[in-house]
């Protein structure tokens, strides 16, 4: 990939760069690349999820509660009102930041021993383990981080009952969701309900859930909490092994100056860049040349590292890493959790395990970045996938 003096970013598709803030693509969806109008997009109560698979799980029978991620509306805020006290900042810094303490001196120990390791691997360890923590998968069999990396391969084929090519991805997938479940999800169900205790599987069960709900709401918090936290730590530490500055200002800095950092690079780096919501009414969103209506029903792709890197709202220099930008702050970055009611809950717990692990990561003697990894993306999340960074440290 091509990189210019005033574009830092590493997972770049090289794609050039629209000035058009709204455009209508080809195929009649509307195109937003302007912050403004995707936060005015995000926003809105007259807009649902898209994409994601919702259209496969609206056609779940009616008696099947959807996750969370595929709810809007009434039914949805509810949900999040209620489990909103597992994502609070108070409840991140009192309970969940010795969790991630604690899991991050785990998974360094070997890399301490070996003197080497693969970081997807270290941060895919903590990142399984914090979330388990809140999601409450405390009784799982050996395995699960092999489980889970089954389960979300870097490449997805399309199930269905058309193709032997459907036929196998279908096949696949009720197998990998089958194994989750006895392994993990079912042995935390039946001892929460026998001692109920302060987490999502417990909440979920006092609501009535049953087994096959808890475990999509489960591989829902896990995907978003799980693959997403690992990407970024890793493409987090790939800015901090090649630009001294940024590593030194990290390392000597206070908490606050870490994650102002970590926002930074975020913001220019989001894990899930392509976002989608179809219009349940007639939306009027702002653009360039005054405002523009998207009709009941027509689709919105939302182009967050687009938005992201809006001149108009972040400044100059908007592909450059600056820490000290006006609009950075400790809670969050332009759109990178996206916004509105379907806003990551879990975003202070994010950056909080981001900034344990990679604190601890390069206080350890002699780091180094011995292999630079590759990059691969997800096309339908606009996700990137960074593989083969091996570090290595000073034996201890």
């Amino acid at each position: 990939m091509s990189r210019t003096d005033d574009d830092a970013r590493k997972t770049d598709r090289g794609n050039p760069r629209q000035s058009c803030p709204v455009h209508r693509a080809d195929d009649g969806t509307w195109q937003v690349r302007g912050y403004a109008a995707a936060r005015a997009v995000m926003r809105s109560p007259d807009t649902v999820q898209a994409g994601l698979g919702v259209e496969t799980v609206e056609k779940l029978p009616a008696r099947i509660r959807r996750p969370v991620l595929y709810r809007d509306g009434p039914e949805h805020r509810e949900h999040r009102c209620q489990t909103a006290r597992y994502f609070t900042p108070r409840r991140v810094d009192e309970h969940y930041r010795e969790l991630a303490e604690r899991v991050t001196e785990k998974h360094l120990a070997p890399l301490r021993t070996a003197g080497a390791a693969r970081l997807e691997e270290l941060s895919f360890g903590v990142a399984i383990d914090v979330a388990c923590g809140v999601i409450g998968l405390t009784r799982s069999r050996p395995g699960i981080q092999r489980r889970l990396e089954r389960f979300f391969p870097e490449k997805f084929g399309k199930p269905g009952l058309t193709s032997p090519q459907g036929i196998y991805w279908l096949f696949r997938q009720n197998t990998k969701w089958l194994r989750i479940y006895l392994a993990d999800v079912r042995p935390a169900i039946r001892a929460h309900r026998a001692r109920p205790a302060d987490d999502l599987i417990s909440h979920l069960i006092a609501e009535g859930c049953k087994d096959a709900e808890i475990l999509g709401e489960c591989l829902t918090y896990a995907a978003a909490g799980m693959v997403t936290t690992r990407e970024f730590i890793c493409v987090a530490a790939w800015h901090l092994f090649t630009d001294a500055g940024l590593r030194d200002r990290f390392r000597t800095g206070n908490r606050q100056e870490r994650l102002a950092v970590l926002h930074e690079i975020l913001r220019l780096e989001p894990v899930v860049a392509r976002l989608g919501r179809r219009a349940t009414a007639d939306l009027e969103v702002p653009g360039e040349q005054g405002p523009f209506t998207v009709a009941a029903g027509e689709r919105v792709d939302i182009f967050v590292d687009d938005a992201n890197t809006d001149r108009e709202e972040v400044g100059a220099d908007p592909l450059l890493v600056c820490p000290a930008r006006p609009t950075t702050s400790g809670k969050a970055m332009a759109l990178s959790f996206g916004d509105g009611p379907h806003r990551c809950p879990g975003a202070d717990l994010a950056m909080t395990e981001t900034d344990v692990f990679l604190s601890r990561l390069f206080a350890l003697p002699g780091l180094r970045m011995v292999t630079a990894p590759e990059v691969s993306f997800q096309d339908e999340i606009g996700g990137y996938v960074i593989r083969g960074l091996e570090v290595a440290v000073d034996r201890q």
